[in-house]
């Protein structure tokens, strides 16, 4: 069921998107060469519980997944692209990590997913990541009143397409509201003027996820860390968007 939050309600969550946006601008600062992806998973862990906030992801079990997620970071390194398990695993100088998180504060949710290289970048890394962001911006570009969740999915393609990559829609961006995934699905492709009609009061967020040479996945025996069929890297960007008549709201907008 698609929910359209009122503006009081959309004033709620501010504070959400601004605490995840205070984790990631954290966590991109720790990323470095010889950090472990579960002393990234620990310092997120620490700043919710110093918030009073609660994870979206420790005990999250969909269909897709194996079991319960059991941490509170997705932590994507290289060909690896979404649902990333954290693990005991030091990143290395030219790693692409994409670090994505979600968290609850005071019953509403914000979600939202940055790329970074660490250390020395790799060719074409950094473009990767630069067309995601990109794609990111034009989606939300598209996401007024008056259009509809095509033009937000037909966005974020022209910009992948121009820059020569294939697009998979399984996954990508969904409804956020009480609970981190909702209706509608917001596909990273798609035709404009279709879909559910944007309106004000309508929270999505916005998920761009791209791989260098390949849109098939293939997943770990971890049973949630989806990579690459190819080996391909990939680079991943989102932001939990409010549509307002005044035009998009970025409620977790870094800094």
């Amino acid at each position: 069921m698609i929910e359209l939050r009122t503006p009081v309600e959309i004033e709620q969550m501010r504070p959400a998107g601004r605490f995840v946006a205070e984790v990631l601008t954290r966590l991109r600062e720790a990323a470095d060469v010889g950090v472990n992806l579960l002393e990234l998973d620990a310092l997120a862990h620490r700043m919710i519980r110093e918030r009073g906030a609660e994870s979206c992801y420790i005990d999250y079990h969909p269909s897709f997944g194996a079991r319960p997620f059991g941490y509170v970071l997705c932590t994507s390194v290289n060909d690896a692209v979404l649902h990333g398990l954290p693990h005991d695993y030091v990143l290395q100088d030219g790693d692409l990590l994409s670090v994505d998180f979600a968290a609850s504060v005071d019953g509403w949710v914000s979600d939202s997913a940055l790329s970074v290289v660490v250390g020395t970048p790799r060719d074409g890394d950094l473009e990767l990541i630069a067309v995601a962001e990109q794609a990111l911006e034009a989606g939300i570009g598209a996401a007024v009143p008056g259009n509809r969740i095509g033009d937000i999915s037909a966005a974020i393609a022209a910009v992948a397409h121009g820059a020569g990559l294939s697009i998979n829609t399984e996954f990508g961006g969904h409804g956020v509201g009480r609970t981190m995934h909702g209706d509608p699905h917001v596909a990273n492709d798609g035709r404009p003027g279709r879909g559910y009609p944007l309106k004000p009061g309508l929270v999505i967020a916005i998920e761009p996820w791209f791989l260098a040479a390949t849109d098939e996945l293939r997943m770990d025996p971890d049973g949630w860390t989806l990579r690459s069929a190819d080996g391909s890297r990939g680079a991943h960007a989102e932001h939990t968007v409010a549509i307002t008549a005044d035009g998009p709201l970025v409620l977790t907008a870094r800094d």
